[in-house]
């Protein structure tokens, strides 16, 4: 996005309080790191990352995070300051944005993990953390016996509240259960005052259809690799293996796969574009379902 903003923006940028935070969520490729960038450039303020990949150090290119560029031209905030295969959760984003809030810039919180806002603007339960044979016990279960039986063990109300497709949400639903007793929707219900409520933030959720996004994915993926993410998997196929938490970020298994001679580049390319694909579409489900009192602007009226 240019210094030539579209009417889109400028009808945004106008309406915006410069002394309150901003809010902005939309699916991956959407164009909302673009818009926190257009935000904080006329208005001020420090861009603070909400996307749980691009929390990790060592895949720039492949989780798109701001490039050197764009990142000299705005503070930017909690992006890429974590070694790989270290755990990161969205307690640990709380706490370390707990601090920005209250600091010297207006934050510009912008991302496409729903849950991080979520716990954000409504609170995070204080769940505690799952014992190792738990989690064990968990994907032993998934593995042999698929995702429905894990969905069965749930309690009625988790079920009726978690996306039941996801299953990185049931099986955290699960061993909550299982550890707990309790479950993660009888958790989620005690759970203290939100950092920033929604009242006291200007939230702007971006919607992108499908056959406006589906084409955008595809040329970001080929222009990653024209970027040197084949290069960036190179770097970290030494010592890259599936359990790495940063090992979730989307072409990273099939690039790593590549280069290992099991698939050709073409193939790695489909695949994850089509992982990419289906993330947006968990993504657009959560903010339709969780974000109804946001601010909504079609992104294809940005650019």
């Amino acid at each position: 996005m240019t210094q030539a903003f579209s009417a889109a923006v400028e009808t945004l940028l106008a309406s915006l309080d410069p002394a309150r935070p901003v809010l902005i969520a939309g699916p991956t490729a959407s164009g909302k790191s673009a818009l926190a960038l257009a935000v904080a450039e006329r208005q001020g303020g420090a861009i603070v990352n909400a996307d749980a990949i691009q929390v990790f150090s060592d895949w720039r290119v492949l989780t798109a995070r701001p490039s050197v560029e764009e990142e000299a031209r705005a503070p930017h905030r909690l992006y890429g300051h974590v070694p790989g295969d270290r755990a990161y959760s969205v307690g640990h984003w709380l706490r370390e944005l707990a601090p920005l809030l209250s600091g010297p810039e207006r934050p510009v919180i912008v991302g496409g993990t729903g849950l991080y806002f979520t716990a954000l603007t409504e609170g995070l339960a204080d769940i505690p953390a799952t014992p190792p044979e738990v989690r064990a016990e968990g994907e032993a279960l998934l593995r042999e016996a698929g995702l429905a039986a894990m969905v069965s063990a749930l309690d009625t109300a988790t079920r009726a509240r978690i996306d039941l497709q996801n299953p990185m949400r049931v099986a955290r639903a699960w061993e909550v259960l299982r550890a707990t007793g309790r479950g993660l929707a009888d958790w989620q219900d005690d759970t203290a005052p939100p950092l920033l409520p929604l009242t006291k933030a200007q939230p702007v959720c971006l919607d992108a259809p499908r056959d406006w996004l589906t084409p955008r994915i595809e040329r970001r993926f080929a222009a990653m690799l024209d970027h040197g993410a084949l290069d960036e998997a190179r770097a970290n196929a030494p010592t890259w293996h599936a359990g790495l938490p940063s090992a979730k970020a989307i072409g990273a298994a099939e690039l790593i796969a590549h280069l290992r001679g099991e698939l050709t580049l073409e193939a790695a390319m489909q695949a994850a574009t089509l992982l990419t694909r289906q993330y947006a579409k968990r993504q657009r489900t959560w903010f339709r379902a969780r974000m109804a009192g946001w601010t909504w602007l079609h992104a294809r009226d940005l650019a």
